[in-house]
Formats: structure tokens, sequence, C-alpha cells
């Protein structure tokens, strides 16, 4: 870890900062991932992701990292509510597939790390970016689908809300003592809050008729 991460030792616990050659690899495998998603079929036959894909799959991205950025509430140990972030990305599933989906989502994950990393070990590193943000990209298995956003998206939720939630139970449920509460408990209460909070507000948003129209004009576009 010497080369791309270097150890914090604090009162609270110790972590992981990130190097330049950290953040180098990191950024090199986002672009590796996004270039290999180019080159593997899709379910519908195609032998590669379309240029409209890889274009619109790159704006939604570049939409969730500036709407993650807007939080309308910041949890004290991590986590937040924010504008809707991950909407974006279970967009690309829906309107590309299960393939395209998951590959901007881990993607997307890497992109997060970059810019926002918290590391205490590699286990909880690919558990909170990788898989956790990676399983928004589940909404692919929607693709087509009646109301298949919608249901992309509750599922893109819960696959990151299994994720975060092994994560606070394996890494960070020593903080479970404070409450009285067990790991799994306190892990399933503090990261369904914000991540609920923030799928009720995003669902509540998604059935108001002009963004389901409007939601409808983009999925005609592609």
């Amino acid at each position: 870890m010497s080369i791309f991460a270097t150890k914090v030792m604090e009162e609270g616990g110790n972590y992981y900062e990130l190097t330049g050659a950290g953040y180098g690899a990191l950024i090199g495998i986002m672009l590796l991932m996004l270039l290999l998603g180019c080159f593997f079929s899709n379910p519908s036959g195609k032998k590669k992701l379309s240029m409209k894909a890889l274009v619109f799959s790159a704006m939604a991205i570049a939409l969730a990292m500036v709407t993650s950025m807007i939080k309308l509430m910041d949890m004290p140990m991590g986590g937040s509510v924010t504008l809707c972030s991950m909407l974006f990305i279970c967009l690309i599933g829906y309107l590309f597939g299960l393939r395209t989906g998951l590959t901007a989502a881990f993607a997307y994950g890497f992109l997060q790390l970059v810019v926002d990393p918290y590391i205490i070990s590699i286990p909880q590193m690919l558990t909170d970016y990788a898989f956790g943000f990676g399983a928004l990209g589940l909404s692919g298995i929607f693709h087509e689908k009646k109301q298949g956003l919608i249901k992309g998206y509750l599922l893109g939720v819960l696959g990151r809300y299994f994720f975060t939630f092994l994560s606070g139970m394996i890494f960070f449920g020593s903080y479970a003592s404070s409450y009285h509460m067990s790991a799994a408990v306190y892990s399933l209460v503090y990261n369904g809050s914000y991540l609920g909070a923030e799928a009720a507000m995003t669902c509540v948003i998604l059935i108001l008729p002009p963004v389901e129209k409007g939601l409808q004009r983009v999925k005609s576009l592609v």
C-alpha cells in the first residue's frame, strides 16, 4: 500500500490516503473499464457499445458527479442525501441494458473513490465504492420493461444498500456500541436512513407527469 496509499493514524481509527500513484491507478482502472465496455457484446447482439451509448453514459456520469456534490443532508459518519445522483447512473442501465449499466456504474464507483476517498482497507474500499456504486447498474435488468426505470432504480438502490450494509456492519460496526445497537442493526438503520430518504424523494420526482414525459422523450432518442 506504500506506493498507492499512505496510512494515517488518528485517535478515532486508522485510514489510508491515496498517493499520486494511487489516484493515477484509479483513473486508469476507470478508463480501462469504460474501454472494455466498448468491446463486450450486449444482450441485444451488438458487438460493442454504440457511440451514442458511450456519449450518453459519459454525460450521465458527469451529471451524477455534480448532483452527488449537492448534499441535502450529510450524515456524520459518511453517506448523504444528494440531489438524485443515483438516478443518473441507474438511467444508463435502463436505457442501454445490464452490461452497459454495470460497466458505467463500476466506473462511477471508482470516480467517486478518486474524488472523495475514505479507505481503511482494500476489502472496505471495494465494498463501498466498486460494489456499492457498481450495484446501481442492476437497473439494466429492467431494460425495456414497463415502469422499468422505477423498478430498476429501486433494485439499484437496494443493491447499493446491501453492500453499504455489509461495509457498515463489518468495517464500521465498532460505532454501534455508542448507540446501544448491534453492528447489524446499526448498519441497517444508519445506511437505510439516507439511502431510503433519497430513494423516496427520487421516486416521487419520477412519477411527476412532466418528468415522466421528459424521460420518455429521452428514451425515444436512444
